[in-house]
C-alpha cells in the first residue's frame, strides 16, 4: 500500500511539473483529496523531509555505538634521531659521553577487547536504539502535524469558497433589485434613498467579497508550501460541497469528494463511540509514545551511569619493535622485539565518592521522565473527550442547520407565491432568497466541521 502511495505521489509531482512547464501558465488550479495531498507531503514537504533526515542520522549514530563490540587496534610507527649519551657521577663529576646509534626507530600493536564493561557498552546501544525510536516518533508526529495544517487550510478554504459563493449570489440578487429601482425611478415610483442604500449594500457586499478572497489566497499559500508544490499552484475547495449547495453554485458533479460520504457512514457507527477513539489513543497516540520512550532512555542513561562503578576489564595484546637498545652501556645497535599478551582491569576508584550523586541525578531524571508520562496521559485524555464533545455537538449544530435551511426555503416558496400574486415587494422576495442562500450555506458548513472535528479526533489519536 505504501509502495503504491508512493508511485501515485511521484506520478502526480510529475505531472504538477510537466503542466507548469508545458503550459507555462501563471497558476495552474488541481482537483486534489485529502488522501491525494497527504502523500505528496509525505513526500515532498520540506519538515517531513528534514525529520526523515534525522531518522537516518540516529540510525547512523545506532550503528556507531555498536562498533564497542568490536576490537580496538592501535599501531604506532616512528624514527627518530638519537644524540649520544651523557655519563656522570651522581654529584655531577667526572663525565665523559657513551656513544648511541644515531638512528632509532618504535614500531608497536596493541589489540584488545572489551570483556566486562558492568554492562555500559549495552546500555549505550539500548540507548541509542531508543534515541532511533524517538526520532521516529517525532518525525512521524511531524507528519501528523503536517497532515493537521493540510486538513485545516483546506477545509477553512472549503468553508471561506463557499461564503465567497454566498456573496456572488447576494451580489447578484442586490444588482436585479438596483435594476428594478432605477426603472422604478425612472418611472417615478422609487426614492434615490432606496437606491443609495442598496448602492452602499453593494459595495459593502463587493468589499467583505475581496477580504474573503485575500484570504483564500493566504490560506492556498500556505496549503501549497505544506504540499512542497511551486507557490503558483492553486488546490480547488470545492470538493466538499452538499448537493443543495452544489446545486446553488453550479459546481460539477465530479468535483464531490467521496471522502465526505465515507466519514458520514464511519460517524453514524464506529466514529461515535467515545470508547473507539480512546482505545486508539492508547494505541496509536504519538504523544504517549514518545513519553514512553523518554522514560525507556532515562533508564538507560541511569544505566550507563550505575556502570561507572564496575571495573573494565579487557583482554590485551601487545607488539613491540624498538631500536637501539639503549638499556645497555654501551649500547646495542639492534633492534629489540618483545610481546606479551593477558587480562587488563581498570578501575577509576574517584567513582566511589564521585558516581553517587550522579545516579542521583539520572533517578531524578527517570522519575521526571514518568511524570512527564502521566501528565501527556492526562491531557491526551482531556484533548480526547473535548474534543469528541464537539465532534458530536457538530452533529446537533448541522441538525439544526438543516431545520433552518428548511424554514428558509418554505418561507422562500411562501413569499415568492405572494410576490407572484402582488402582495409582496421585490425586496422582500430578494431578502427570503437571501435567507435561503444563507440557511443552505451554513449546511455547507456544518458539515464541514463535522469533517474538521473527525480529522482533530484522528489527529489526535495520531491516525491521520
Amino acid at each position: 500500500m505504501k509502495k503504491k502511495i508512493f508511485v501515485i505521489t511521484v506520478l502526480l509531482i510529475a505531472a504538477l511539473l510537466c503542466v507548469k512547464n508545458v503550459t507555462g501558465q501563471i497558476i495552474n488550479k488541481y482537483n486534489l483529496t485529502i488522501e491525494e495531498m497527504f502523500a505528496i507531503s509525505d513526500t515532498a514537504n520540506s519538515t517531513i523531509i528534514a525529520y526523515n533526515t534525522l531518522i537516518d542520522k540516529s540510525i547512523q549514530e545506532e550503528r556507531i555505538s555498536k562498533n564497542n563490540y568490536l576490537p580496538s587496534m592501535d599501531a604506532s610507527i616512528s624514527i627518530a634521531y638519537n644524540g649520544n649519551g651523557t655519563i656522570l657521577n651522581r654529584n655531577f663529576s667526572n663525565s665523559f659521553t657513551a656513544d648511541i646509534p644515531h638512528f632509532g626507530n618504535n614500531f608497536s600493536i596493541e589489540v584488545s577487547q572489551v570483556i566486562y564493561a558492568g554492562g555500559a557498552i549495552k546500555k549505550a546501544v539500548e540507548l541509542s536504539k531508543t534515541q532511533t525510536k524517538m526520532a521516529k516518533f517525532n518525525a512521524f508526529e511531524k507528519k501528523q502535524d503536517v497532515r493537521f495544517l493540510i486538513v485545516g487550510n483546506y477545509l477553512q478554504m472549503c468553508n471561506i469558497s463557499n461564503q465567497i459563493a454566498i456573496f456572488d449570489k447576494n451580489i447578484e440578487l442586490t444588482s436585479r433589485i438596483l435594476e428594478n429601482m432605477h426603472s422604478r425611478y425612472n418611472e417615478g415610483t422609487a426614492l434615490q434613498n432606496d437606491i443609495t442604500r442598496y448602492e452602499l449594500q453593494l459595495e459593502n457586499y463587493k468589499y467583505r467579497k475581496t477580504q474573503l478572497q485575500n484570504s483564500l489566497s493566504i490560506l492556498n499559500k500556505q496549503l501549497v508550501t505544506a504540499l512542497g508544490l511551486p507557490l503558483n499552484s492553486y488546490i480547488n475547495p470545492h470538493i466538499y460541497a452538499t448537493s443543495a449547495v452544489h446545486h446553488l453554485y453550479n459546481t460539477p458533479e465530479d468535483a464531490i469528494d467521496t471522502t465526505a460520504n465515507n466519514i458520514a457512514s464511519i460517524s453514524e457507527k464506529t466514529a461515535r463511540n467515545e470508547k473507539y477513539w480512546k482505545d486508539r489513543m492508547s494505541e496509536s497516540s504519538i504523544a504517549l509514545k514518545l513519553a514512553e520512550a523518554s522514560v525507556e532512555a532515562s533508564k538507560h542513561g541511569e544505566s550507563l551511569i550505575k556502570a561507572e562503578k564496575y571495573p573494565k576489564i579487557a583482554f590485551i595484546a601487545v607488539d613491540n619493535l624498538n631500536g637501539p637498545i639503549t638499556i645497555e652501556i654501551p649500547a646495542i645497535n639492534k633492534n629489540f622485539n618483545y610481546w606479551y599478551a593477558g587480562i587488563g582491569i581498570k578501575y577509576n576508584f574517584a567513582n566511589l565518592y564521585k558516581s553517587n550523586k550522579a545516579v542521583k541525578s539520572s533517578q531524578l531524571a527517570t522519575k521526571h521522565a514518568k511524570e512527564q508520562l502521566m501528565i501527556a496521559e492526562e491531557n491526551m485524555q482531556v484533548a480526547i473527550e473535548s474534543a469528541y464533545i464537539r465532534y458530536n455537538e457538530a452533529f446537533t449544530l448541522l441538525d439544526t442547520k438543516r431545520k433552518s435551511s428548511q424554514l428558509a426555503n418554505q418561507n422562500y416558496s411562501v413569499v415568492s407565491y405572494r410576490y407572484n400574486n402582488d402582495l409582496a415587494l421585490i425586496t422582500d422576495l430578494l431578502d427570503a432568497a437571501s435567507q435561503k442562500i444563507d440557511a443552505e450555506l451554513q449546511v455547507a458548513n456544518a458539515e464541514i466541521d463535522i469533517i474538521f472535528n473527525y480529522f482533530k479526533l484522528k489527529y489526535l489519536t495520531s491516525t491521520l
